[in-house]
């Protein structure tokens, strides 16, 4: 069977992500995790604001900063159209 994606689905918005909770409970400013993790602050900013997914190396940094798997930190609620019968 072959999966295909939609074309209303395809793109449909970026991964959403806990980015800004995990932070807030760990006390670290976005500042102090840019430095950690080897980016700009303004990358930061924008993975929290949902307006840049970032590559998966510095997804898997994150996570291991946080001490959580990878999909603790990013939530992506897209299906595939069309998946193969159970």
């Amino acid at each position: 069977m072959v999966v295909t994606f939609g074309a209303d689905r395809c793109g449909e918005g970026r991964v959403k992500n806990r980015l800004r909770v995990l932070r807030a409970e760990m006390a670290i400013s976005q500042g102090d995790l840019a430095q950690r993790l080897g980016v700009s602050r303004q990358t930061i900013n924008a993975v929290e604001t949902d307006k840049y997914d970032p590559s998966l190396p510095l997804a898997l940094r994150m996570a291991k900063i946080f001490g959580v798997p990878v999909d603790a930190i990013f939530l992506d609620e897209w299906e595939p159209v069309g998946a193969p019968d159970a």
